[in-house]
Parts: structure tokens; C-alpha cells; sequence
């Protein structure tokens, strides 16, 4: 099915089921450990030994030997792979570095050598055996030191300087002026389930069991790297916990997985340990981000730009911080560039709202200081610079735009009138209060999708498809949307998932997965719809799906009589035509905090936390909410905990593990609100959905952020924002606790 025309009235609209609350289908699984994960399938394939990784101990450099006697004569031990015994391996299209390291070092931690035993602790004791002689070579550690190194990135047009109209002069010449710089850390994504593969080889083709958001994107970069046809590699990854983007491609434990597989004949498993999940992987790039703001003595934006610098290995891609910057406010003259420099640390890829995530923790910031010299109120600001137009391109309207919406009810809703305008004058005992706003934005990106629906011959109905659910509801939402179209109850619909012998989707990734993946399932239903039709002697252009029943010609037929001979089945593929090149589609949103601080510790507490969104129909209310308050979650860490600390001698994340990377936890944010708008976008795709996963990360950080300025007068711009970095410039008390 193509879709490009806008859509009009359509089953989905009936919302029987569709933009319901339910539950999610897979909840009683996770909660009682049922579902799944890559490492517990057990059952899968007999024989199954264990692979333990071993990681490189230098940044840079080259191997000089490698000593397995010790290791290939300890108990259990089956074989150890390296690179000298794996044969011929090609890298990945998604891959910056070699996901098997040897002779040649190109970050800490890269995997080096597989250990397969018989158990996993001989696999791990076997390990620690290996000797390994290394010439260090001198990396590159440090973004600041290497900004000045920075070039253009030529990977993609994204990556490419923009620029409207004279920035330089009409900064210049703009009465109000800001040239401010932040800088935002390295940040892991640190998911609970780890990075794990179990891999089985039968008549040459391999079947991996893995962790994976996108399946065919890495069913495809296994075959590359292993030098298979594509239709010889198969994934499976059915339940995930937890992604983030982290699992968005092939890692290490997918291939030495099949490697050692392949050289014991044997089915092998693999995870990644916890500290190599943060060196080994991937991570969310350190920024150094310069804004500058011009703007008329009455608040209007005459001037706006945004530069970026982040780093990553030979042959990587930056992050995208200005991508928000682009289209979020109006202004006649406009710049964006960004730099990459090459840095010796472990990849820097695609992490939760990659660009506006870092780049809003920026910007908003940025907003709110611009505001104060204009001695503007924030939101008055915000909504004085609104466009509903690509501002570089005036033509091209925004399919929906609620951003002026957002911050309104937002700030009705949170008691917005009760802020004190001037900062550190609001106190509760020793408690400086302070509350903030930020705007939120996220593009929405439609990705070609495929399913197959089955009507059963009992009635019920079967969807397949190979989207992943990373503990996002999409089997829930799938479900929901076969339903709603084949007019039968939610728990008649059967969700199969993330196997790559099922059509491909759009997968996880990027806020497209839930419109999407639903929109392929649509098509597909409607394809169905026109068969059962047909067998029952109905028109299918007027037949309507209701209630287990097919009406049309005033004749009503149960629609399990049309499988009573035989199951039916359907599929389809969603494509997209040119109706994202004429609209701008985009998701908005406004977040709101309230924070104390301690005025003699400066320890920072979270008061309570909003949320408006307006992003297109909501397929499922409860799950949705799950994920934009998991989102303010995760945007809390970033803006007052979360950072990677680089040791910049020898080019590791010194904080690898759960131990010592904090994250938020409930107690952390007592209260937590989420509001959607109503809207729907007929440009998007037929669900008139778009993406809300992401957004409800963008611009979290900065609205504590202002949060803390507005209670303290003290204004950080490194994150995270700790105390610190407050201490040094706190108020005076005032008075005694």
C-alpha cells in the first residue's frame, strides 16, 4: 500500500479499541519473569556451551602476542577464537569499529578473543588466563582538547553547515545579543537485560537468538560480517528489556557468538558483563554546543545559531545537536554546523532522541537566559518566536504544530502564575524553590513496514511481523490495530514478533516504530479485509468489521465463517510517498519542574514534573504515558547525575557499571504528570499517529536546569548540574536552618 495522499475516514477512526487505555499484553510476562530475554532461551537448541569476551586492555595500539596455553588447558575449555583463528570478517554497514578486535586496537574494551567452555564460569576463569602482549599507541581522549581538530562530518545532508539569510551581520547588529557555550557528557544507555546472543549453526545457516531492535537492518550486517547470504542468517529476538538505541545494531556478542559457535559445532551463548556493555558498545557522544541569540529590544528572534562539536572513531558520525535548532523558532537569519573530531573512545551512536536530546539540553537553556535579558517571561519568549513554517523554508508548513498549546495548558496546569520571576527569592525553611519550563521537540519519521495478518479458522486472528517490543507496548499497540480493523475483541489477536523470517518492519528505533509498525499491520488488514469479503459473497468496499461480525448489504455474517474451511491470510508493506517532503512533521511538547534546593548543601530535589505532548493520535494512552514519564525519568539523569567519566590517560569510562553510574531512581521525583493533546495527523500515515517515546525526553534537562536557576540565581552550563558546581555561588542563607 502507498500512502501518499493524507489519510481520510478510516477504521481506525472508529477508536473502539484503537487510543484505548489497555493494558499491556506482555505485562503479566515481564512482571513474572516469563518473557524471554536472549540469554534464558534455554529451550531453544540442546547442547548450548558458553562464550565468555575478553576485551582489549589498551585504547590504542596493536596486539604484539597473545598467550592461550594457560587458557586452552584450564578445565571445560572447548576453544578460544581470536581474530588470527576467525578467518575473513567484514565490518558492518551499522558498525564504526570491528566488532573483533586484532592486531589492530581501536578502543578499550574491544573484544579480542572468545573463550568457549562447557560452563560459564569455566568460559570466565579460562579468560582471565590469556596473556596479552600490547604496543600502546597514543590516543585521543579528550573532546575540548581535540575541538580545535574538528571538522565538517560528510556521512549524511544532516550532518552538512546550514544557513539562511546573514547571521554574522544581523547578530551583530541585533540591540539584545547572547553567545553563550554548554557542554553535555558522554552518557551510557545502561538497559537492564545486557547485550547477549545465543548462535546455532544447521547446513551452514546460522540462527542467532539475540537482543536487537532492528532485525533486518542486522540480520543484514551479519551476513556481511560473517560473509553469509542474507537468507542464511536468521534473528530472533521475540522480548527485550531495554534499549535506548543501544541495541539498535550488530555488537559483539551476535558475532563472536557465531564464530564460536561455528568452531565447536556447538550452539553457543554469549552476553556482554556490565562493564562491557558502557566500553564495548555504544554511547550517547560528549558535546561542547555554541548558541548564539539575537533578537529586537520586544523579544523578536533576528539572529539564531547553533554550533556543535562532538567526537567518535575514524569513520563515525556526529551528534546531532542542532537538528532542533533548524526548525523549533522563527527567525530570518539562521545558522548550524556541526564538527567532528576523532576521538580514541569506545563508538558514539544513536542514544534516546539522539541530537535533540543533547542539543535541547542546549538550546532551552539558552532560551531561558535570552528571555531574562529581555526581561521576557520564558514562556511569553517562547511563544513570541513560534513558526508554523520551516522557517528555512516558509513554503513548507508544519502538518500540526501545538507547541503554543502545550506551554499554555502546561503552564495553567502547573501553576505557571506562582513562579517568582526574580531568581533565589522563594523560600520553604532552608529550601530555595524554583520552577522551570522547557520547550519539546522531536521529528517524526515514517519507515517503510510490512506484516502478514491470519484469520484463523476459530476466528481469531494472527499478526506477523519482525518489529521488536523493547519494553515499549508494542505487541499491545499491533494487537490494538488488528482489532480495531478486523472488528474482533483484543484478546483474539495473537502478536507474533521479532523473528526475521516474518515480514520486515519498520523496527525500534528512532520514535517511528509504534506509527509505523501499526501503519504495515493496517495495510495488511486491509488486504484481509478484501479477501474475507470476497469468500463471504460481500462487497468489500462497503463490508464492515463489527463485532466478530462482516455487515454489508444489509447482510450480517460471523467472520469466523469465512476460515471455517481454512485460515486466510494477508500481507502488505506500508510506503511512504511525498508527503513528509511537503509537510514538516514534527512532535511538540512543553515539559515543567519544580525543584528545591538545599541553600547550605545545594542538594537538589525534585519536586514535581510535567509533561504536555502533542504528538499525533495516541494508539494506547497507559503505554504512552509509560514512556514519556520513563523518558522525564531519563532526562532528570541526564540534567543532575549521568556522566561517563573518561579517564583520559588510558581512554575508558571509568564508571562502568550500575554501581557507579547513577541513574534516577522513584524516590528521586515524588511526582510525575503527563497530559496529551488531542490531535491527529492525516499527513503521517492512516493511524494518523507519529512517534512520543523520544519526545518525552527532549528538553527535560533543561527545564530542571532553569528550575535550579530560577531557585538559586546560579546558572550551570556543563552537565550535569551538580552541587558542585552550585556551592561556590549559592545565595546567602538568609536565614538559620
Amino acid at each position: 500500500m502507498k500512502f501518499d495522499t493524507p489519510a481520510t475516514t478510516n477504521p481506525i477512526d472508529q477508536l473502539r479499541v484503537v487510543g484505548k487505555p489497555h493494558d499491556r499484553i506482555d505485562g503479566p510476562l515481564k512482571t513474572t519473569g516469563t518473557a524471554p530475554y536472549a540469554y534464558e532461551r534455554h529451550d531453544v537448541v540442546p547442547g548450548q556451551v558458553y562464550g565468555f569476551v575478553v576485551g582489549a586492555g589498551i585504547a590504542k595500539g596493536r596486539i604484539r602476542s597473545m598467550d592461550l596455553a594457560a587458557a586452552k588447558a584450564a578445565p571445560g575449555v572447548l576453544e578460544i577464537v581470536t581474530a588470527a583463528s576467525a578467518g575473513k570478517l567484514e565490518k558492518g554497514k551499522f558498525n564504526t569499529a570491528h566488532l573483533l578486535g586484532g592486531p589492530d586496537i581501536e578502543h578499550y574494551h574491544q573484544a579480542i578473543a572468545l573463550v568457549v567452555a562447557e560452563t560459564f564460569e569455566q568460559a570466565r576463569a579460562a579468560a582471565q588466563l590469556i596473556k596479552v602482549d600490547y604496543a600502546r599507541q597514543q590516543g585521543t581522549f579528550d573532546l575540548a582538547s581535540a575541538r580545535e581538530r574538528a571538522t565538517m562530518p560528510t556521512d549524511s545532508p544532516r550532518s552538512k553547515d546550514t544557513a539562511v539569510g546573514d547571521f554574522a551581520g544581523a547578530f551583530a547588529a541585533a540591540p539584545v545579543q547572547l553567545d553563550a557555550t554548554y557542554t553535555t557528557p558522554d552518557q551510557a544507555h545502561a538497559m537492564m537485560e545486557p547485550h547477549a546472543s545465543i548462535a546455532a549453526w544447521q547446513d551452514g545457516k546460522l540462527t542467532l537468538w539475540t537482543a536487537n531492535q532492528m532485525i533486518a537492518w542486522s540480520a543484514g550486517d551479519v551476513a556481511t560480517t560473517l560473509g553469509l547470504a542474507k537468507e542464511d542468517v536468521r534473528l530472533v529476538s521475540p522480548y527485550i528489556g531495554g534499549g535506548f538505541g543501544g541495541k539498535l545494531f550488530v555488537r559483539a556478542d551476535a558475532i563472536l557468538a557465531a564464530l564460536g559457535a561455528r568452531a565447536v559445532g556447538r550452539p553457543v551463548k554469549v552476553s556482554l558483563t556490565r562493564p562491557q556493555m558502557f566500553n564495548n558498545t555504544t554511547h550517547r557522544p560528549a558535546t561542547i554546543q555554541r548558541i548564539r541569540i539575537g533578537a529586537t529590544p520586544e523579544g523578536r528572534i533576528t539572529a539564531i545559531g547553533h554550533e556543535s562539536w562532538s567526537g567518535d572513531l575514524p569513520g563515525g558520525g556526529p551528534e546531532t545537536a542542532v537538528a532542533q535548532t533548524r526548525l523549533l523558532y522563527a527567525g530570518a537569519n539562521r545558522m548550524t554546523a556541526m564538527r567532528l573530531a576523532v576521538l580514541d573512545l569506545p563508538e558514539g551512536n544513536a542514544m534516546r532522541a539522539p541530537g535533540e536530546a543533547p542539543g535541547l539540553m542546549a538550546l532551552e537553556v539558552a532560551m531561558d537566559e535570552m528571555a531574562e535579558k529581555l526581561k521576557l517571561d520564558p514562556i511569553q519568549f517562547r511563544i513570541l518566536n513560534d513558526t508554523q513554517v520551516d522557517p528555512a523554508r516558509p513554503a513548507r508548513r508544519f502538518s500540526q504544530r501545538q507547541l503554543i498549546r502545550c506551554l499554555t495548558t502546561g503552564a495553567q496546569r502547573f501553576g505557571w502564575d506562582q513562579r517568582s520571576a526574580t531568581p533565589a527569592t522563594r523560600r520553604e525553611g532552608r529550601w530555595l524553590i524554583g520552577t522551570g519550563v522547557a520547550a519539546a521537540f522531536r521529528n517524526n519519521l515514517n519507515m517503510k513496514s510490512a506484516a502478514r495478518v491470519r484469520l484463523e479458522r476459530d476466528g481469531t486472528v494472527t499478526v506477523e511481523t519482525d518489529m521488536t517490543d523493547i519494553g515499549t507496548g508494542t505487541y499491545t499497540i499491533i494487537a490494538q490495530t488488528a482489532a480495531e480493523m478486523l472488528g474482533v475483541a483484543l484478546e483474539q489477536v495473537s502478536v507474533r514478533l521479532g523473528d526475521s523470517a516474518f515480514p520486515v518492519s519498520a523496527g525500534s528505533g528512532g520514535q517511528w516504530g509504534a506509527n509505523s509498525s501499526t501503519a504495515g499491520v493496517y495495510a495488511a488488514c486491509v488486504k484481509l479485509r478484501e479477501a474475507v469479503a470476497q469468500r463471504l459473497g460481500l462487497d468489500p468496499a462497503s463490508a464492515q468489521f463489527i463485532d466478530g461480525q462482516v455487515q454489508a448489504g444489509g447482510k450480517r455474517i460471523a467472520l469466523a465463517s469465512a476460515s471455517s474451511q481454512g485460515p486466510i491470510s494477508a500481507e502488505d508493506t506500508m510506503e511512504y510517498g511525498e508527503l513528509a517532503k511537503q509537510f514538516q512533521q514534527s512532535t511538540f511538547g512543553a515539559h515543567f519542574v519544580e525543584v528545591a534546593v538545599d541553600s547550605a548543601t545545594a542538594e537538589i530535589r525534585i519536586r514535581r514534573m510535567l509533561a504536555v505532548c502533542a504528538a499525533g493520535r495516541i494508539l494506547n494512552p497507559k503505554s504512552a504515558r509509560s514512556q514519556v514519564i520513563g523518558a522525564m525519568a531519563m532526562g532528570a539523569g541526564a540534567a543532575l547525575m549521568e556522566e561517563l567519566v573518561v579517564d583520559r590517560r588510558l581512554g575508558f569510562f571509568v564508571n562502568h557499571d550500575l554501581a557507579g553510574y547513577e541513574v534516577p531512581v522513584h524516590a528521586d521525583i515524588p511526582h510525575q504528570d503527563v497530559i496529551f493533546l488531542e490531535e491527529t495527523d492525516p499527513t503521517a500515515s492512516p493511524m494518523k499517529a507519529k512517534g512520543v517515546g523520544e519526545l518525552g525526553i527532549c528538553g527535560v534537562a533543561a527545564a530542571i536546569a532553569n528550575a535550579v536557576y530560577n531557585a538559586t540565581g546560579v546558572r550551570v552550563r556543563q552537565y550535569p548540574v551538580t552541587l558542585d558546581k552550585l556551592l561556590p555561588r549559592m545565595p546567602a542563607m538568609g536565614l538559620t536552618a
